[in-house]
């Protein structure tokens, strides 16, 4: 028997088989009334926007960049072997600024102009004021060393000890403002302390050019072969302690200022000869470590520039300064 369906004409080449009427859905139309069914998509619950936690690994400060109009003018003036020297275009031609990279180049530094990016991917985005020199990394002194140019120095040296500071900026200020009132020196420890970093350069403006500073093992034991020496260890407190405007300063000092927060160590106050402490009359507890630091030696200062002015006999048993 034959197929019925052989006998059927077959549709010619690229033409569209015809569909019967119920085979199949009709499609589409644009005009017509009908609206396409959109497709399903799944429901996605909504989740709080969670803030991108800061990466953990920190950055390390390269000890071998100095940055600061001041920090690098003082390390030029005082001939430290600088490598190169990375300077914006303003700089460059600053009259003021232009014998000081002159006299860089002519030791063999290499001068780099760049851009002010430039300088905030090699400071970290610090305050470079448009300069940055690549110098070798600090040299601290030895202990003994620090103690015979102190007393080489004047008959009541200053010392100042750093127990713990963390902050570089703190450290910083402590050493411009040792420096800037006539301290011999600066203590710092080795561990769980900041040492010589480019902030601390740049905050101290010049002054480690002039100021040593030693950095010891145990600070205990530096304060130990410091008072073998001759000098008197003087803690500061934020309570206890005798006033300091109450205290003389007559004799080889060490000032040892405690940690942000924290204050002195118990160990180091176990070493002071005394403690003194700064009153105050306001609701704030304490101050910064660098401010306090800074009102103990300015108070040092006064007492020795007050035995330096003469004196005058107005009768009786007392003399005054004039």
């Amino acid at each position: 028997m034959a197929n019925p369906s052989s006998d059927r004409p077959r549709p010619a080449k690229g033409k569209s088989r015809p569909q019967h009427k119920g085979s199949a859905k009709p499609r589409f139309k644009p005009n017509s009334k009908q609206t396409p069914r959109k497709p399903f998509k799944k429901r996605q619950e909504s989740r709080p926007s969670q803030p991108r936690q800061p990466s953990e690994k920190l950055i390390e400060e390269r000890p071998d960049l100095v940055y600061g109009r001041h920090s690098v003018e003082a390390a030029i003036a005082n001939q430290r072997p600088i490598n190169r020297l990375w300077v914006n275009s303003r700089l460059t031609f600053d009259p003021r600024f232009r014998p000081m990279i002159l006299d860089a180049k002519a030791n063999g530094a290499v001068i780099d102009e760049v851009t002010t990016q430039r300088l905030n991917q090699l400071t970290q985005g610090a305050n470079h004021q448009g300069i940055v020199a690549q110098i070798a990394s600090h040299d601290y002194v030895e202990l003994p060393d620090l103690v015979t140019t102190a007393k080489a120095a004047c008959r009541h040296p200053v010392i100042v000890a750093a127990d713990s500071i963390t902050d570089p900026h703190n450290l910083g200020a402590i050493i411009r403002t040792a420096e800037a009132l006539g301290a011999q020196g600066v203590v710092i420890p080795q561990r769980r302390a900041v040492g010589i970093t480019p902030t601390v350069a740049k905050v101290a403006a010049g002054a480690l050019e002039t100021l040593p500073v030693a950095r010891v093992i145990n600070l205990g034991r530096a304060l130990e072969q410091l008072k073998e020496a001759g000098f008197w260890v003087y803690g500061t407190a934020a309570e206890a302690g005798q006033p300091v405007h109450k205290t003389q300063f007559d004799r080889p000092i060490v000032l040892a200022i405690g940690a942000e927060g924290s204050g002195l160590s118990l160990s180091i106050q176990n070493l002071c000869d005394g403690l003194v402490s700064i009153p105050l009359t306001g609701k704030t507890p304490s101050l910064n470590a660098s401010v306090a630091a800074g009102m103990v030696m300015y108070e040092i200062y006064r007492q020795r520039w007050l035995e330096k002015l003469p004196t005058i006999n107005l009768g009786g048993d007392q003399n005054h300064a004039v």
